[in-house]
């Protein structure tokens, strides 16, 4: 009997020395800050009271600093959007007064916004600080919708001979757009609703975002249909002295675009020509882009997992791990490495000793991290007789979610027979071997190994008065050990662990002369009674899906994830043969980026449709409606060149992107076409309409979208962490308000002026029922000889 360490099944060792690594994770629903400064604190205290020569490292795997620099990255966005906005509105409108009523709406829709995610119980995180980056431009497109028609209706009654009541003139211009500020949002937000049907991983990223930005965009609708109107009325309408000139901005930008869209008027095919021309450009790059699930994170560090064959010894494994460090250490940006081998049984990812993971902080420089991880990846291929996987943490737990595997490909082979499901793998992993882009391909290592194996003799056992299961129980206790009791000493207790020393546990014979404690205080041998026998079984037998199966592994680099598995899925059909039986199952992240799309594309016609009926029900008019869905495909063009001039990669938040983008591409579509119908309604000519119709609705849709588009600039340029979805939506966004806005005021007039023009009885069938459908309020009257006072407003039936 002696004092020694329980049975080493893992070891850990930090930038090659050895050391002792703890976890530490939060609970569900805790705040992963909040409890990773507690933590700290608490280290801090226990650091004190360390005997000289132990060190306490607390910066091995901090989530937390992910976390904080993905806040910290989206806040600055979110401030710098805001100040892009500013100067978007200030620029167009060169008005002190109206841009400070313009941008009240800014932070109070903001606000209303987050007082929104807090009801629903959601917090500040980098989801829903993303969801109101990108919503930081369209949070306020009501309010300049609604002060520049005050402005310009302000001035044109200034101008008159016997103006009216300026409040009266103010209440008028705010109604009159009301209607397509209504519609415009609600169409946005039904457009967004695909997103919060999204199921998997992909609904509980993205619907925080999407809650973001409609809560933030339906706070904007309230603030701009009561607070916009009433601070024009005290801020504006009050004002006396000169009748006030647009701007210079407004009158240069006016004085072109009357020229352009005359040309574009007199030649009505060619602007549909080349239109239809570029839709057709960017349909056909469509197919060329990469599919992917969702972008690479920017954690801050790496998890490596190394795999040698099954059996090596713990020593072996940390002597591996020593190498990798050293290799490791080797790059700048890596500041520490930190090995774990094997994980003990009550461990949540139990793992065997011929199994490392290294957690490997990093600090990005001027290195692409592309090209950093292309290097480590070279430098592991070195260390002979290992298995890699190269990732990172949150990129893990999401695979581990999608398909139980930490790795971006994960393919399983099922049947019944052990070794045909290796050969089956065997012949899948030598097909992957060939696929360009694939990395740390690993086909699981499903190997035959020696093992003891005990077969009872039940008449040997039962002649000396032994049952099988008095054998097993001897035999177990004295190979594999047992706990019997507790050694106390002062205030501590270990347990008594009894079984053969380590010479007799490895030698055969040993094992074979095992005496058994018989009736009658007889003692036999095991051999006896039973069979020992050394025989090649397998290290370990996966099962999924009431079956047996083999997985082959492996991530992509260089290359995008759908090309990769499109091809791998063709040659896999192509060159391996499967019995009766048998069958590949593909999982992983394209999986999912399959099953988002599916969805998006399918509840996105759902969405379309229902805006279809909106636009009607706001129109009345088949053709008016159509003229503005011709702005989608406008802005499909310049977000198909957008993503094919950044990363060639379709990915969910592109998607979502886009769906973003089609919402404020109908708002405009709408206001310049609600806009012509009400010039009509005036009695104007069809010239009138057209041209005088275009050059008012410039300066506001020039100003949405500029703040929509420009808003979401400071996520594209910067430090990526905490940008890394967010990204490809401003790409989208970005190109696509880019095309649709430029395309929307020449094409949307000349469509209007050839195709939009109805009979004279049939557009005021139309305005009638426009009108009963419209969510405006009713008509007010006012006494235009009567004091401008609250109370000289009546209400009355119109």
């Amino acid at each position: 009997m002696r004092f020694g360490p329980e049975f080493p099944r893992g070891d850990a060792s930090y930038m090659g020395k050895p050391a002792v690594i703890g976890t530490v994770s939060k609970l569900y629903g805790a705040d992963t800050l909040t409890v990773t400064y507690w933590v700290e604190e608490a280290l801090r205290e226990i650091r004190k009271t360390l005997p000289p020569g132990l060190e306490l490292h607390t910066d091995v795997f901090r989530q937390a600093s992910f976390i904080e620099s993905a806040i910290r990255n989206l806040r600055r966005a979110l401030l710098e959007g805001a100040v892009i906005v500013t100067v978007v509105v200030v620029f167009f409108l060169f008005n002190v007064r109206a841009s400070v009523i313009t941008l009240t709406a800014m932070p109070l829709s903001l606000l209303l916004g987050i007082l929104t995610l807090r009801w629903f119980g959601i917090g500040i995180n980098s989801m829903t600080l993303g969801g109101l980056a990108i919503a930081i431009g369209a949070v306020v497109d009501d309010a300049i919708i609604d002060v520049e028609n005050i402005v310009r209706r302000l001035r044109e009654n200034r101008e008159r001979p016997d103006p009216r009541p300026t409040l009266r003139v103010v209440f008028e211009a705010s109604r009159e757009i009301r209607s397509s500020v209504v519609y415009a949002t609600w169409i946005t937000v039904v457009v967004f609703v695909p997103i919060f049907l999204l199921t998997g991983v992909e609904g509980r990223i993205f619907t925080p975002l999407g809650l973001a930005f409609t809560a933030s965009l339906f706070a904007s609708l309230i603030v701009a249909m009561t607070l916009t109107p009433v601070l024009c009325s005290l801020l504006l309408a009050r004002r006396g002295g000169r009748p006030e000139r647009e701007s210079l901005t407004v009158r240069w930008l006016k004085m072109f675009y009357e020229v352009a869209l005359r040309r574009a008027l007199r030649r009505p095919y060619w602007v549909m020509g080349l239109t239809l021309a570029l839709l057709a450009v960017s349909l056909a790059l469509i197919p060329t882009l990469g599919r992917s699930f969702l972008p690479e994170f920017q954690e801050g560090n790496f998890v490596i997992a190394v795999s040698t064959l099954p059996g090596t010894s713990l020593d072996e494994s940390m002597r591996l791990g020593r190498r990798i460090t050293t290799l490791l250490r080797r790059h700048p940006e890596v500041v520490s490495v930190a090995q774990r081998a094997g994980r003990s049984e009550l461990d949540e990812d139990a793992q065997p000793p011929n199994f490392s993971e290294f957690d490997v902080t990093i600090r990005y420089g001027t290195r692409d991290p592309e090209e950093l991880v292309h290097q480590i990846r070279e430098d592991l291929e070195q260390v002979p007789g290992i298995a890699v996987n190269v990732g990172q943490f949150i990129a893990h737990r999401l695979d581990e979610v999608l398909s139980g595997v930490r790795a971006q490909i994960a393919i399983k082979v099922y049947g019944p027979d052990l070794g045909v499901l290796r050969d089956l793998g065997g012949q899948v992993e030598a097909i992957l071997r060939e696929v360009k882009g694939v990395r740390d391909l690993q086909l699981e290592p499903q190997i035959d190994v020696p093992q003891i194996r005990i077969a009872v003799n039940r008449e040997m056992a039962a002649r000396v008065g032994l049952n099988p299961g008095d054998v097993l129980e001897t035999a177990q206790i004295a190979f594999n050990g047992e706990e019997v009791s507790k050694v106390v000493e002062g205030q501590r207790s270990f347990p008594l662990f009894v079984w053969f020393d380590e010479a007799s546990r490895r030698n055969a014979d040993s094992m074979r002369n095992l005496l058994i404690d018989a009736r009658e205080s007889q003692k036999v041998p095991l051999r006896t009674v039973s069979d020992v026998e050394v025989e090649n079984r397998p290290y370990f037998i996966n099962r999924e899906k009431v079956q047996r199966r083999i997985l082959v592994q492996a991530n992509v680099q260089g290359r995008d994830l759908g090309s990769v598995i499109g091809e791998a899925r063709a040659e896999i059909a192509r060159g391996v043969r499967r019995p009766a039986g048998y069958f590949i199952e593909y999982g992983g992240q394209f999986e999912s980026q399959q099953e988002a799309t599916r969805i998006l594309g399918f509840y996105g016609l759902v969405a379309l449709v229902l805006t279809f009926l909106l636009l009607f029900k706001a129109f009345a008019s088949l053709r008016s409606a159509l003229l503005v869905l011709a702005n989608l495909p406008l802005a499909l063009i310049g977000g198909v060149l957008a993503i094919f001039l950044a990363d060639r990669i379709l990915s969910v938040s592109s998607l979502i992107g886009f769906i973003g983008v089609f919402g404020i591409a109908a708002r405009n579509g709408i206001i310049l076409v609600s806009h012509y119908r009400q010039l009509r309604a005036e009695g104007r000519s069809k010239d009138e309409v057209i041209l005088e119709g275009s050059k008012d609705r410039l300066a506001p849709v020039l100003m949405t979208a500029a703040a929509a588009a420009l808003g979401v600039l400071p996520l594209v340029f910067g430090d990526l962490a905490g940008k890394e979805l967010e990204r490809p939506m401003a790409h989208v966004i970005l190109g696509g308000l880019f095309t649709s806005t430029l395309l929307n005021m020449l094409v949307v007039p000349t469509f209007f002026a050839r195709w939009g023009w109805e009979s004279d009885e049939a557009f005021a069938r139309q305005t009638a029922a426009a009108d009963l459908a419209s969510p405006a309020p009713r008509r007010l009257a006012i006494d235009e000889a009567a004091p401008i006072e609250a109370d000289a407003v009546t209400e009355r039936r119109s």
